[in-house]
């Protein structure tokens, strides 16, 4: 069985070394383990310390493109060099690279297809009490879009099997953390978490600038994740909260054509607003029905995606096995 590691990096310099060098070099039930560092658009030394260090595999984009496409990149150039178990951790030296094995044992044993690790928010000394309370809110509404209780959702340093790997497509640019888990489960995939204990701190986080960034960029990521998988259901929501407020508005003019005298006269802007709400709400209804059938179609594309990606993944392993 093959482990591979990827780092994906963003002038880690300093950091980096302190990564690859404590990961196992050996680990049970794994036969050979492989390092891949994705160097996101560094501006420093990254690529060059990364083949110092001896990484069997350092990808270097000419330009900044973000941790969800280092991410996903990383995960193909895993999957290409023969990965049965991948693990995505971080170059800032966060996340205790000794507990890869810990990290994969499920997966191993047959218990997940992806397992996150759980940081234990509440016990990270550097982490200030509201970064704490955002992080709590975030796995909450994880948990309620995905329906799988994920105490760490944000958290980056994962474990893969191979075919959980060759399932996900992410397309959200700003993080793929959540994304991951909200198609993890919709495609039936098993989660699992572990508990973890943090590295000291060693940087600020370089994922967003400020708190209202990060929720701003972070709802945002939910909704269209959510909504690709769950159109039908975000839009009815959405259709019947216009309907809904249309129906109290036409229920108040009614009351004041009905029981007071002359009382409609005042209040034709309520009659008004209700048809205008209930054009929009039935509108929006039909748009889920439209992206429900899209959604479907992207699902059936998905499952032929990944039955290319297995045929042209397993003859790749085939011609080098020839080779």
């Amino acid at each position: 069985m093959k482990l591979v590691v990827v780092i994906p990096c963003l002038n880690e310099e300093p950091t980096l070394p302190l990564v690859v060098r404590s990961i196992p070099s050996q680990i049970e039930g794994v036969d050979e383990i492989e390092i891949v560092v994705v160097d996101d658009g560094s501006t420093d030394r990254t690529a060059e310390v990364a083949h110092q260090e001896g990484v069997d595999y350092v990808v270097r984009l000419h330009q900044n493109r973000g941790l969800a496409a280092a991410f996903a990149i990383g995960l193909e150039t895993a999957l290409i060099a023969g990965a049965d178990l991948i693990v995505n951790t971080d170059g800032d030296n966060q996340y205790p690279q000794q507990d890869i094995p810990k990290l994969i044992a499920p997966i191993i044993q047959g218990q997940a297809d992806m397992v996150v690790a759980d940081r234990q928010v509440k016990t990270i000394p550097h982490f200030s009490l509201t970064k704490r309370i955002l992080q709590q809110i975030g796995s909450w509404t994880v948990k309620q879009l995905s329906g799988v209780n994920i105490p760490d959702a944000p958290s980056g340093f994962r474990a893969y099997s191979r075919e959980a790997a060759m399932s996900l497509n992410i397309v959200t640019g700003f993080s793929y953390v959540i994304e991951s888990i909200i198609q993890a489960r919709q495609k039936g995939l098993s989660i699992a978490t572990v508990p973890i204990v943090t590295n000291p701190k060693t940087r600020e986080s370089r994922l967003f600038s400020n708190i209202p960034e990060h929720i701003i960029k972070s709802a945002g990521s939910l909704l269209r994740v959510y909504a690709m998988y769950r159109p039908m259901k975000v839009f009815s929501y959405l259709g019947f909260v216009c309907l809904g407020t249309a129906f109290i508005l036409i229920g108040r003019y009614g009351y004041f054509f009905f029981f007071i005298p002359g009382g409609q006269a005042g209040h034709v802007q309520s009659l008004i607003a209700s048809v205008i709400l209930s054009v929009i709400g039935f509108q929006v209804i039909t748009l889920g029905l439209v992206a429900d059938l899209i959604a479907i179609n992207r699902k059936l594309l998905e499952d032929v995606l990944l039955k290319t990606k297995k045929a042209a993944l397993d003859k790749g392993q085939s011609d080098d096995k020839g080779c």
